[in-house]
């Protein structure tokens, strides 16, 4: 039996899940790890990806079956090498809001909006800061571009992933080349060794091959997985988030929650104004995406459930992490349907749709306030969502369609529970299919089988609704109205909460 293998270094786990010739789950393993606050930049050493990858790969069955695999990862952020692919400075992800300037002068100069995160605002950040770095840098890529380079030798990225590092033409599926002309010209005043074009990775679409598994790529991973194998183009975690649910054609959208959250909605026009709260990304074939992109998700709640996990130890109890994930999610539909008016703010990083450089989680409540458990944890979930549901708002409002919502990642593990959370928030069904807690390993090893199909010459869009999502199961749950108007009454509370945020942030 032949097997795909997608790989995703995500914000906490590294993961690789094996797919089927039936597109089915069939092995998985996963790592652990964190992020580190160091010297005022989020960042995760390289060596323990490394470390990651081989524990997760090496949980995997049947290793010798695997006919094509991928790697995703958290998109954006910032790796510069010099010619000899030497790390330059310590990885920047997604989590820093520390390129506010270059950002802003960015989106100005291209009429298009240019997150913090994305890869071209980290490096004219460092440009505009004079780093010593700068004039050194032969290449810079993201997490999932360096892995794949390393274990292929093919230094490329997928569309998706690349249009989190500069804009892209979906005309040309490649950057924008008057944008980089803009930037070349802004920065010409500087002398500097190179063009932008230089540092930048080959733009790859969905189904193109992507190189292979090289000797040396082999054993990096410890001769774990055998020189060889093809591999589809490297795609970041909201490509693969698309693929996993079907969501890659027109009028179709996605939310996938974990760390971090973001919704991802196929336009079937542009966007009429430019929206800070707004990316412009594509499909993994290049189609234009709005997204809107949280920093903060479920950062908060895991440690609120770490600390009612050590309460329980406190009475000889030991309950394990996923029952009691379980049982809290279950009590909070017991809350009410505001949460009784018990606030959360659930900002551990900063958070751009908001325009917050820092984060610091709270828990407020009035004197009048039902302070129950069911209230608490309902408003820890209903935080994880709000600042996306202010995006969606901006959607609404430009007429954007959406004929479909689908939910994966951690958040929507719980059956019910954080689908009729989503539901509420964004007055929309929402549907999550069975694998909707695998999230973006599963969607590269899909993307790992379309290219072993591409020969056939069907799209990627009719490959995955006739082929891997025919007849496939999953549930739907519709807004219910009492929780619709609960959850605005909770949202309009949230947004007079982040004025104390804002003064948190200063203050502590």
């Amino acid at each position: 039996m032949k097997t795909c293998l997608g790989l995703e270094l995500g914000s906490t786990r590294i993961k690789a899940v094996a797919i089927d010739e039936a597109f089915r789950p069939v092995s998985a393993g996963d790592y652990t790890w964190a992020s580190r606050y160091e010297n005022g930049v989020w960042t995760y050493p390289l060596e323990e990806a490394w470390t990651g990858l081989k524990a997760a790969i090496a949980q995997v069955e049947n290793r010798a079956d695997i006919a094509a695999m991928g790697v995703s990862a958290m998109m954006h952020g910032y790796l510069a090498f010099d010619g000899d692919w030497k790390l330059l400075t310590p990885f920047r992800t997604w989590q820093n809001t520390i390129t506010g300037q270059a950002a802003a002068e960015l989106t100005e100069l291209f009429g298009f909006n240019i997150p913090q995160r994305w890869s071209i605002a980290h490096l004219y950040q460092a440009v505009l800061n004079g780093e010593y770095h700068v004039p050194r840098i032969a290449h810079i890529t993201t997490l999932a571009g360096y892995v794949h380079y390393m274990l292929t030798g093919v230094n490329a990225v997928g569309v998706g992933e690349a249009s989190g590092m500069f804009p892209i033409d979906s005309q040309t599926l490649d950057y924008d080349a008057g944008m980089m002309e803009k930037f070349d010209a802004l920065i010409a005043s500087r002398n500097l060794p190179w063009k932008l074009s230089d540092l930048l990775p080959k733009v790859l679409v969905a189904g193109e091959s992507a190189g292979v598994l090289t000797e040396t790529g082999s054993a990096l991973l410890d001769g774990l997985l055998p020189a060889g194998i093809p591999f589809a183009p490297a795609e970041g975690d909201a490509g693969t988030g698309m693929t996993a649910t079907n969501a890659v054609a027109p009028r179709t959208g996605n939310v996938s929650a974990g760390t971090s959250i973001f919704s991802m909605v196929v336009l079937e026009r542009p966007l009429k104004k430019v929206y800070e709260e707004i990316d412009l990304v594509t499909t993994p074939t290049g189609a234009p995406v709005a997204m809107v992109h949280c920093n903060n998700c479920t950062n908060d709640t895991n440690a609120w459930v770490g600390v009612l996990r050590e309460t329980a130890r406190l009475f000889g109890a030991d309950p394990d992490a996923g029952q009691l994930y379980t049982k809290l999610y279950e009590k909070s539909l017991e809350g009410d349907v505001d949460c009784g008016g018990v606030m959360v703010c659930n900002y551990l990083a900063g958070e751009g749709v908001t325009h917050m450089d820092a984060g610091r989680p709270l828990v407020v409540r009035t004197p009048e306030t039902k302070f129950t458990l069911a209230n608490f944890f309902r408003s820890q979930l209903y935080a994880t969502m709000s600042t996306l549901k202010i995006g969606m708002d901006i959607l609404a409002s430009e007429g954007v369609a959406i004929d479909s919502l689908t939910g994966h990642g951690g958040l929507f593990k719980t059956p019910v529970v954080g689908q009729s959370y989503m539901a509420a928030a964004c007055n929309a069904p929402v549907t999550c299919m069975e694998t909707a807690g695998e999230g973006g390993p599963y969607g590269m090893a899909l993307l790992c089988s379309y290219l072993l199909h591409k020969g056939a010459g069907e799209s990627l869009e009719s490959y995955l609704s006739q082929k891997v999502f025919a007849g496939v199961s999953g549930s739907t749950v519709q807004p219910d109205p009492a929780c619709v108007e609960g959850f605005n009454t909770y949202l309009q509370r949230y947004m007079a909460l982040l004025e104390v945020e804002k003064t948190a942030a200063e203050k502590l």
